[in-house]
């Protein structure tokens, strides 16, 4: 039996090898095989099965190890993984790399726990006899007769305070036998019955949903791709919608992936899914799977998935890659949020790549979104996605009011920037005096964006990137959000020694602070990265601020989506100009979609909700339109305008990013790749740059970048890859293509 193997070794070449006749009954398409290449083993995906065409089969080496006894990867992985080579311009190598886990690359192996149970019953005088001679056995075997099952061997030597000594010899008497159990690790194990209640038996759906589950189901009946988008506003019952569409795949007998954009919104989805399940499919395990699992955690669920023991799983963008067997359903939830988007290599779209799963796998790709992305809604007008709506939240709940604040004017009544508008305060005192509950939210965390002295003008700035450092006051530290450089907080202008040195801008921590002024009495907690550093400390924050332990939560975009809690009634968005105002053709859509995100945060319970946001810019159009709820509206504006100027979704954008140590070396070397890849492509494809990025400088790395506008871009990566291969790079630069960004600075 000859294999080609595609190996991790760092290059994109398949290699063939002998397969040794005592492996060859567990080598298939996709097995993870250990194979010599050089002087080492390294691990490879077998990618054929089949001779060489040119090389003496005699001269093949033979694979030394088949890793695991089942597939590693499945037919469908292994297609999507050389698609998505070819489409974003990465090493097949590093797709391969990053569809299997560490975990299971590096060898994790399954966790066992050994068992021990009574043998045979033992006459009276047998037992006298064995407590004079060995009275630590008695004891053990008394402990084990009086047990209907076999009981974990270090635990129950344990609670007896006796040694393995004791328990080997019990075993070699023939009084007591020894089993080995696998010990699965469960990740988030305990928000099954601590976390997000749910309720157990389905909701009866209302006339909306019912609609849409029937479309999803008919889909599903077909076995055919299909992909719907369900735009329903926030709390319209979209979750709903997927469990009835899980519960319908799983009588089926498919499997399913549940993508969500946020690890931190995977406790609350696992614990909705294992609750329904355990009711109408309590076989049915629930894996987790994002990067925040212990390695054996990461093991343990990918290969429940991988052997067919488990097929439901629920996780961030890397859960696309589940080996889930006979796939029929992948759930994209909130499919607008650019944490889909891996920036790293490979960086790909984890929306578009669950879409092209689905088709792979004739499967049902369902994404939901209360603002769905413009390119989602650009496919539907194109006849490519089909389009669901729940116009109205459940139990016809109304949606939250909407109350803009012009900071301009509070500036001049307050004489002077305040984070907390008068109306925000007003309201706030409403709803804690009532016992309903606050959310806070800005987009950046610290206590103010930057220190700037008012004698000389002077701002610090990070040594090795090219923006203002960011105050924190808890520890009195200026601190850059790129790099991760710190130092401390000067009291006097490091420039003219002045001390009339300044925070300006807002911040998490400087919000809190003015919560604590409005409110002194108020349990408040902020949620920023600074203070979820601590593993399940989001969780252990949610839990209280559910159970009404918190009155106010302040916090940043981790909190902006898909949470539900029914006692919020007031949401604040504390400075919606953040996303408003950076150089990106998506910054208006962003904006748009951080309002009505943030806004459906309140008035899911019983109790009406209202939204306070609080901008200087109120006359822009995102604003206006996220205030009436007009979705559809801001659609049509900001597709015009896109298509006016050729923007995406009206073509394809791929980013190319120059970075090295020397700027003038790396404006030479853009310049230079600028114009030859202009004459390579032609006319077809539109090359905007090189120029300087609005971060110049990251991590004491210059950056300039290129821009490539096209209709396909199967047609352009791959002259770009040959380009790129052929060119002659200088030491020192770098360069990155990304296909589809989702950020430009």
């Amino acid at each position: 039996m000859i294999v080609g193997v595609h190996p991790l070794a760092g290059f994109d070449k398949l290699l063939h090898y002998r397969v040794p006749t005592a492996l060859e009954a567990s080598v298939a398409v996709g097995s993870l095989v250990r194979v010599p290449i050089l002087r080492r083993h390294r691990l490879g995906i077998v990618g054929v099965i089949g001779p060489p065409a040119d090389f003496p089969v005699d001269r093949l080496k033979l694979v030394a190890q088949v890793v695991h006894p089942f597939s590693a990867l499945p037919a469908d992985l292994l297609a999507l993984a050389k698609w998505m080579s070819a489409y974003y311009a990465a090493g097949l190598d590093a797709v391969i790399e990053a569809m299997l886990p560490a975990a299971v690359r590096g060898g994790t192996a399954p966790r066992e726990e050994k068992l021990l149970a009574a043998a045979r019953a033992l006459a009276p005088d047998e037992q006298a006899a064995l407590a004079r001679r060995a009275p630590a056995q008695a004891r053990l075997y008394a402990v084990l007769r009086q047990q209907f099952r076999p009981q974990p061997r270090a635990l129950l030597l344990s609670r007896l305070g006796l040694s393995a000594a004791v328990a080997s010899a019990l075993v070699k008497r023939g009084l007591a036998r020894e089993e080995t159990r696998r010990v699965a690790r469960e990740g988030y194990a305990d928000d099954w019955t601590h976390g997000e209640a749910v309720a157990a038996l389905p909701h009866t759906l209302n006339e909306e949903q019912a609609a849409v589950v029937a479309a999803v189901r008919a889909s599903l009946e077909r076995g055919a791709f299909a992909a719907h988008l369900l735009h329903g506003v926030t709390g319209s019952g979209k979750t709903e919608v997927y469990l009835h569409a899980v519960a319908s795949v799983l009588a089926a007998g498919g499997g399913v992936i549940y993508l969500v954009p946020e690890v931190a919104l995977t406790p609350q989805t696992v614990a909705r899914l294992h609750g329904r399940l355990q009711a109408v499919a309590p076989n049915h395990r629930v894996v987790v799977w994002h990067s925040h699992l212990s390695e054996g955690e990461r093991f343990d669920g990918w290969r429940a998935l991988a052997t067919g023991e488990a097929r439901v799983v629920v996780g961030a963008r890397s859960a696309v890659f589940a080996p889930v067997h006979d796939l029929r359903l992948i759930v994209v939830d909130e499919e607008h949020e650019p944490a889909y988007k891996q920036d790293e290599t490979p960086r790909y779209q984890g929306r578009d790549v669950a879409v092209y799963r689905a088709r792979l796998c004739r499967a049902v790709c369902l994404l939901g979104s209360a603002t769905p992305s413009l390119e989602s809604i650009a496919n539907v007008r194109a006849g490519k996605y089909r389009l669901a709506r729940l116009t109205c939240r459940v139990d016809h709940r109304q949606l939250p009011s909407i109350d803009i604040v012009d900071m301009r004017v509070e500036a001049m009544r307050a004489r002077g920037a305040t984070p907390i508008s008068r109306l925000l305060a007003d309201k706030m005192h409403d709803r804690f005096e009532r016992r309903e509950q606050v959310i806070l939210f800005i987009n950046r965390r610290g206590y103010s964006s930057s220190m700037l002295c008012t004698a000389c003008g002077h701002v610090e700035t990070c040594a090795h990137c090219s923006i203002a450092m960011t105050y924190h006051r808890t520890d009195e530290t200026l601190r850059c959000h790129l790099c991760g450089a710190q130092r401390p907080a000067p009291f006097a202008c490091p420039q003219c020694r002045s001390p009339k040195i300044r925070w300006r801008g807002l911040g998490t921590q400087k919000v809190e602070e003015a919560v604590h002024r409005v409110l002194p009495r108020a349990r408040v907690e902020r949620m920023d990265s600074d203070t979820m550093a601590k593993k399940n400390r989001f969780r252990q924050v949610l839990t209280e601020f559910r159970v009404g332990r918190i009155d106010v939560l302040v916090g940043t975009q981790m909190i902006g989506k898909g949470l539900d809690f029914p006692n919020v009634t007031l949401v604040g968005l504390v400075d919606a100009d953040l996303s408003m105002h950076v150089p990106d053709f998506r910054a208006n859509e962003r904006t748009f979609q951080l309002l009505v995100q943030v806004a459906g945060r309140s008035g899911r319970g019983e109790r009406a909700g209202e939204v306070v946001v609080q901008t200087f810019t109120p006359q822009a159009d995102a604003i206006q339109f996220a205030r009436r709820a007009d979705f559809d509206g801001f659609a049509d504006a900001e597709l015009a305008i896109r298509e006016r100027y050729r923007y995406p979704p009206s073509r394809h954008l791929i980013h190319h990013l120059f970075r090295g140590p020397n700027p003038d070396k790396l404006r030479f070397v853009a310049e230079a790749w600028a114009r030859q890849a202009g004459a390579r492509l032609g006319a077809a494809v539109e090359v905007r740059g090189p120029a300087a990025s609005p971060i110049e400088k990251i991590k004491d790395e210059y950056r300039y970048q290129v821009f490539y506008f096209t209709a396909s871009v199967t047609r352009v990566v791959p002259v770009l890859a040959a380009l790129r291969d052929a060119f002659a790079w200088p030491d020192g630069v770098t360069q990155v293509l990304d296909v589809d960004p989702m950020s430009l600075v």
